[in-house]
């Protein structure tokens, strides 16, 4: 019998979401899979997304942002937000309190914040990643867990798309760096664009080679 794509892509889904049967076989039932976007760009803001899938849930197709066209990212991350028995919540951090605190840091405030905007709090967290943000909600933090949990894996979309789209914004107020295009991370059109007019207010002054060319014009 020849296996459908369908099928096909059900036994992924149920492969992804073991770290969530895990999670229920221990009593958990409202387990948010927690992921972020713009770590390591050298603008624009540090977003993260935090959603709690209904058990048994389907929605075809979720899988890490980063291995998504942009198409199939906008299609899905419409899907999951249009079903009213999906739980989501996103966490912006802007280019300031990046500056002030790290990049690491304002990723887990980022994390939070998303987390206070669900609906009902969370009793389990998945984060991908190495570490957990301080939290008094049990979880667990999984490397590579964009592509190992299911519900990693849509807050990875969410927090993508959304990103993406303020970074669109961005273009729409300072053209000249290409916001639109490279999302604010470090492409040879970018720093082109920023020895050619310097910095704009949404650039991280804290990362290089920002870093240095405010030194250089301080001096």
């Amino acid at each position: 019998m020849v296996e459908t794509l369908a099928s096909k892509e059900r036994k992924r889904q149920i492969k992804m979401l073991a770290f969530e049967a895990e999670a229920r076989a221990l009593g958990y039932l409202h387990i948010a899979g927690v992921d972020e976007a713009g770590r390591g760009p050298l603008a624009g803001p540090v977003v993260a997304a935090a959603c709690v899938l209904p058990q048994g849930a389907s929605i075809a197709g979720i899988d890490d942002s980063k291995k998504l066209l942009p198409s199939e990212r906008y299609e899905i991350f419409q899907k999951i937000v249009s079903l009213a028995d999906v739980d989501y919540g996103i966490g912006i951090i802007d280019t300031l309190l990046i500056d002030q605190v790290n990049i690491l840091q304002a990723t887990f405030q980022a994390m939070l914040a998303a987390l206070s905007c669900l609906t009902k709090e969370p009793d389990f967290l998945l984060i991908d990643g190495n570490r957990m943000p301080k939290t008094l909600t049990p979880g667990i933090p999984i490397v590579k867990g964009n592509s190992l949990s299911l519900s990693i894996a849509a807050a990875s979309i969410l927090a993508k798309v959304t990103r993406d789209q303020l970074m669109k914004l961005y273009h729409e107020e300072w053209p000249h760096y290409g916001f639109d295009t490279h999302k604010g991370y470090a492409t040879k059109v970018h720093l082109e664009a920023i020895y050619k007019h310097g910095p704009c207010p949404i650039h991280r002054m804290s990362f290089e080679p920002l870093k240095s060319l405010k030194q250089k014009i301080k001096t």
